[in-house]
């Protein structure tokens, strides 16, 4: 009986009879040929259908194959250097699952609206197909760098009942008589957990109900998030650096063909190496100001603004002590410069933007305290994040990296939508 097989393991099975299962990417042939590209998700291989090796009734069925149509083929396995892949299948057995009707997505050229209203079938392109198996590789780094370092996951909730920077921005719902909000970080809840384990992190989806139609923004997104108890901004900083660092290198350890497909320009990832460079909020307010002039001295920075400071280097840029008034009411604040808080935000390379954002965390519960009531936050939805002040508080510090602005950088895509599997908007909640 023949062994059933996925494409990607075709060189192990040289000369010998195996099963593939999989859709019609291409066919041409004429004649008592036929030759058929089949993609199973794990690759593409040729299959080779002479006439005289399958059925009649089987070889008819090849010819009515369409694109997507799939199939079941029995053959041997050979080598074809000039094959996609170097192997491809002699057919014996043919059976035709479904022959589809005319395939929406054809290679011709099609508006993004339209590739978008059918992202349930896009995602089969090649394209769409490497990026997605880039954002795999990228969340699995990821979870094993923190994993590596002795980190333990911890899942966050997405009902919350209060909100890490306000509720402007949340998508608020009915929680049988009460109110609850989507999450828009898991932050609060991994420094409660950094308390009891040292070192966590979470990974899962967030919201941001922003009005917002640039490339850079969802209104959900994912978001990898670690907290360490005893840490400060430096730490955290080197942190953050090492896991760029590592989801960099694995990518282009592992996902080399995908960047092939996507043309992407492995000389700009390969110049990604330590140290980054760290810079002051302020010296990053003097590089947008000799291209910006009107950039006002303690806003924060937006996209424009992070794309001339990025342009200055060729690696990820650490901006760090922002204004306390743009940021939120857990920073905690420099001793030096009472007013700046002791954050940083990571702005990828190429103009990709902001991809990390992070800092120490306000340790005094009296501090924390007033800075709740400052940023008119009501104190009960808060009662048991001020106990993580009164039992046991230590200095600590986290981030939060979105997964998204990761893939979009790496990936050398211009718009966010495609790195995603299905991208929700303000205006796309389908499919």
């Amino acid at each position: 009986m023949a062994n059933n097989i996925t494409i990607s393991q075709a060189a192990q099975y040289l000369g010998q009879e195996v099963t593939i299962s999989g859709w019609v990417y291409n066919k041409t042939g004429k004649g008592k040929l036929h030759f058929i590209m089949v993609r199973d998700g794990t690759g593409v291989i040729q299959v080779v259908i002479f006439k005289g090796n399958v059925t009649e009734e089987a070889f008819e069925k090849c010819a009515a194959l369409t694109q997507e149509s799939s199939i079941r083929i029995t053959g041997v396995i050979s080598e074809d250097l000039r094959a996609k892949g170097g192997h491809e299948l002699q057919a014996k057995e043919v059976e035709v699952l479904n022959i589809a009707p005319e395939y929406p997505i054809s290679p011709k050229e099609h508006g993004i609206e339209f590739l978008m209203d059918n992202r349930h079938l896009w995602l089969r392109s090649s394209k769409q197909h490497a990026i997605l198996k880039i954002r795999h590789e990228i969340i699995k780094a990821s979870r094993d760098y923190f994993d590596n370092l002795g980190f333990t996951l911890v899942d966050a909730p997405i009902f919350t009942p209060s909100a890490c920077e306000g509720t402007s921005n949340l998508f608020e719902t009915d929680y049988f008589d009460t109110k609850a909000y989507l999450t828009q970080s898991g932050q609060l809840y991994m420094e409660a957990a950094a308390m009891a384990f040292g070192k966590v992190y979470c990974f899962g989806p967030t919201f941001r109900a922003e009005k917002s139609k640039t490339r850079r923004h969802l209104t959900e997104f994912w978001m990898i998030e670690p907290e360490v108890a005893f840490f400060d901004l430096q730490q955290d900083m080197d942190l953050a650096e090492g896991m760029i660092i590592y989801i960099v290198d694995r990518v282009l350890e592992k996902r080399r063909q995908e960047l092939e497909i996507l043309e992407r320009d492995v000389s700009k990832l390969e110049a990604v190496k330590t140290p980054f460079p760290r810079i002051h909020y302020d010296e990053a307010v003097k590089l947008i100001k000799a291209e910006n002039p009107e950039f006002i001295d303690g806003d924060d920075l937006g996209g424009t603004d992070e794309t001339i400071v990025s342009s200055h280097f060729d690696r990820p840029v650490m901006i760090t002590h922002y204004p306390a008034a743009v940021k939120a009411f857990y920073m905690k604040r420099s001793a030096q410069q009472p007013d700046r808080a002791l954050c940083v935000d990571v702005l990828a390379p190429e103009g990709y933007g902001e991809i990390i954002g992070g800092g120490q965390r306000e340790d005094d519960l009296e501090i924390l305290l007033s800075r709740i009531r400052e940023h008119n936050l009501p104190q009960e939805a808060f009662n048991w994040y001020l106990d993580l002040r009164k039992y046991g508080t230590v200095p600590h510090a986290g981030f939060g990296m979105g997964i998204e602005r990761t893939v979009a950088w790496i990936c050398g895509r211009p718009h966010i939508r495609e790195t995603i599997p299905f991208p929700r908007t303000m205006y796309r909640l389908t499919p």
